[in-house]
């Protein structure tokens, strides 16, 4: 079931389902901020984005697209690397980058244990919140893993390859928007999101108990 359909269907557990996701793409966001901190970049504490309240994160266009499509973003924690010691930015870069990712995972793996342990009737409310929970944060988590600027994957990627492909990657950065934009239009980047997406599913599923 869509949110769509949820929304006429079950009003009640729409309104559950929105609040869960707000708070799943402010995780995202607060995950890449304390990883950062822990690193050794105060950036984001000191802007006072280490923090649940969702004032501090909430990005309204993106806030309103996850709620009518599924998918959406709060506003990026800022995070400065050079804060890091130098020998340990690469390190870094990938940590950080990979936080935001992690949470999304760790919060689908969380829906779907809870799915397989309460055994909600099909059509319920429980049922339908977690199952489009699960979904929609391993919807989030493969599409960031997409290694083009500015999503996390890219960063991660920069993480591993030499400055000459970093500068490159750097480069592309302002235009990565429409760049991402024109793929998806195009249906470019379906594949790489769907290997992603059965990755991260084949990788919960591990961990489920049977």
């Amino acid at each position: 079931m869509g949110l769509i359909k949820l929304l006429l269907a079950d009003p009640a557990a729409f309104v559950l389902l929105a609040v869960l996701l707000l708070y799943s793409v402010i995780l995202h966001e607060l995950a890449h901020g304390w990883v950062a901190f822990r690193m050794g970049d105060p950036t984001a504490k000191w802007l006072g984005r280490l923090t649940l309240n969702p004032l501090r994160h909430l990005d309204p266009i993106g806030s309103l697209m996850l709620l009518i499509i599924g998918f959406g973003w709060a506003k990026p924690v800022p995070v400065n690397l050079e804060n890091i010691p130098a020998a340990q930015r690469r390190k870094g870069l990938i940590l950080v980058s990979a936080a935001g990712v992690t949470a999304n995972i760790l919060i689908a793996f969380a829906a779907l244990l809870l799915w397989r342990l309460l055994a909600p009737q099909p059509g319920g409310l429980i049922y339908n919140v977690l199952y489009l929970l699960a979904s929609i944060n391993i919807l989030l988590a493969a599409f960031n893993l997409i290694p083009i600027p500015p999503l996390d994957g890219s960063k991660i990627l920069m993480g591993f390859t030499p400055e000459s492909v970093n500068r490159v990657l750097v480069q592309i950065e302002p235009f990565g928007f429409f760049i991402v934009l024109g793929l998806l239009l195009l249906g470019a980047l379906n594949p790489v999101i769907d290997a992603f997406r059965y990755g991260i599913i084949t990788f919960i599923s591990i961990f489920l108990p049977s």
